[in-house]
């Protein structure tokens, strides 16, 4: 394993990590429910869901009109 996927795979624990323990501080210290972070989690996961199809939509359409505009090759 090479030093710079060593320092990818870090980074990724290292934030997920901060976000599990910033959810526990919401929930533990501002005592919002937990049914309620859940929901927002789920949320704002099918948000993002939703930007990233949009935006693969439009990269595909931009591709296909291009090669179309340029003679299709």
């Amino acid at each position: 394993m090479s030093k710079q996927s060593r320092r990818f795979i870090r980074s990724i624990l290292l934030g997920c990590s901060a976000l599990a323990l910033l959810i526990w501080v919401a929930v533990d210290q501002f005592d919002i429910p937990t049914d309620t972070m859940l929901q927002l989690a789920l949320v704002t996961g099918l948000v993002m869901l939703m930007i990233i199809t949009m935006a693969a939509v439009l990269a595909f359409l931009w591709i296909v009109l291009r090669r179309w505009r340029s003679g299709g090759t």
